[in-house]
């Protein structure tokens, strides 16, 4: 097969694999939620059945694929935000506090809103939507310790992996009990509930169990 062949073949593939997120999406504003079969989702990108399988390995997957995104633009400007900092003294305090003063400045809270669309209400109701909340997080905690790693060449790697999976789970628990708390509604009232359980996690993991 020559070059130009298998260029238009990719090219081909990179726009129904888009045209099929983007139907998504739209069905998804829709009808406010994933409330739709992979037949409806064919149809609205305008191709086969089959073809959604061809680049998709489920609807979950589809849906796991458009809230990786919408973490993915939080992680962008994230790791541009980390990268931007000032590199500290390279101990475990130091990598902690920077991550920690990232994601208080980050818009967590209204990512949180934009998945809840995607993927419905995570929690023991919904235990679909609340493994793919916990997938999607899983994915980028990956992209976070690669580039503390990479401001700290020094550091232990467990040690990043284990901060870093700490504070993406402890994440996932809170997104929970805020939902319980707001309903999901986003408004000036449940964002600062959203940054008084951020703290609460941040001092956890800082301090431990230590006495006060």
């Amino acid at each position: 097969m020559s070059d130009q062949s298998t260029g238009r073949r990719e090219a081909l593939k990179a726009r129904h694999r888009a045209a099929i997120l983007g139907a998504a999406r739209s069905l998804i504003d829709e009808r406010g939620g994933a409330h739709f079969s992979v037949d409806e989702l064919a149809e609205r990108a305008d191709v086969a059945r089959r073809t959604v399988f061809n680049h998709f390995a489920s609807l979950d997957d589809v849906l796991l694929t458009l809230g990786t995104e919408v973490l993915s633009v939080l992680v962008d400007d994230f790791l541009a935000q980390v990268a931007a900092a000032p590199v500290g003294d390279g101990s475990r305090a130091s990598m902690f506090d920077e991550l920690a003063r990232t994601l208080r400045a980050a818009d967590l809270v209204g990512a949180v809103v934009a998945i809840i669309a995607i993927v419905g209400v995570p929690g023991p109701d919904d235990g679909r939507s609340q493994v793919l909340t916990h997938t999607a997080f899983r994915r980028i905690a990956g992209a976070l310790a690669a580039e503390v790693t990479r401001r700290y060449d020094a550091a232990d790697p467990l040690d990043v992996e284990l901060m870093v999976s700490s504070l993406t789970s402890g994440i996932v628990v809170i997104v929970g009990r805020w939902i319980a708390l707001t309903s999901g509604v986003l408004d000036e009232a449940a964002r600062a509930v959203w940054d008084d359980l951020l703290t609460r996690l941040l001092d956890n993991i800082r301090n431990g169990y230590l006495p006060a």
